[in-house]
């Protein structure tokens, strides 16, 4: 039997969270920084929890959220574009992240990796996949389908990421501060890869304009 026990806790969360995120989104400026420098303090009070405050491992979690954060920071920068691209990676991580978990419950089977996150299974990636593809193909046709494809995959890597550092940690959550999510980390890790992704298929193909054209 399909166990959805944790399902009303996240959609709750979802519910107070993600009108928050839009909005400073929207409002840009010193909006969005000051979400990002929230965010940003709070993934550093969950590392520096996780690794025990070890200088070593405090410059590797620098290394690991610093960059998802300055490339949040560019893709909204631009008055013009910037908020179509941030919500278009948005869109497409929590396309992913719902995708994933919907079709991971109702389908399950094979492991993805079961040595890093024993929970996630290959229909959830490819559900996660799938949803992702249209959200990019209603968008941006074909072109926006290959790179909301492409932010997907780093969303679903960013993943098994946060999952394999929790593992090596000895940590089920990486926090508690989202109830039905564990931690900041634990709701941010796919958009920590899926940003930079973004950001240089912005600078590289699309020249300051849409991600999607």
């Amino acid at each position: 039997m399909t166990d959805w026990r944790d399902l009303r806790t996240r959609v709750m969360s979802a519910v107070v969270m993600a009108p928050v995120a839009l909005g400073c989104v929207w409002l840009g400026g010193i909006w969005f920084v000051g979400l990002v420098a929230l965010a940003v303090a709070a993934m550093g009070w969950e590392w520096h929890r996780m690794s025990g405050g070890a200088p070593r491992m405090m410059a590797i979690g620098l290394i690991y959220i610093g960059p998802g954060a300055l490339a949040l920071l560019w893709l909204r920068d631009d008055a013009v574009v910037g908020i179509w691209n941030v919500g278009f990676l948005f869109a497409v991580v929590w396309a992913s992240d719902i995708g994933a978990y919907l079709v991971g419950r109702m389908i399950g089977g094979a492991k993805l990796a079961p040595s890093i996150s024993p929970g996630k299974t290959r229909s959830g990636a490819l559900g996660g996949l799938v949803a992702v593809a249209v959200v990019g193909a209603v968008v941006g046709g074909l072109w926006g389908m290959v790179v909301a494809v492409l932010i997907g995959l780093a969303a679903q890597i960013g993943d098994l990421l946060e999952s394999g550092i929790k593992r090596h940690f000895g940590v089920k959550d990486s926090g508690w501060l989202i109830p039905g999510h564990g931690g900041v980390l634990d709701r941010v890790d796919a958009v920590l890869i899926a940003a930079p992704v973004a950001a240089l298929i912005g600078w590289h193909f699309a020249h300051g304009g849409m991600l999607w054209r």
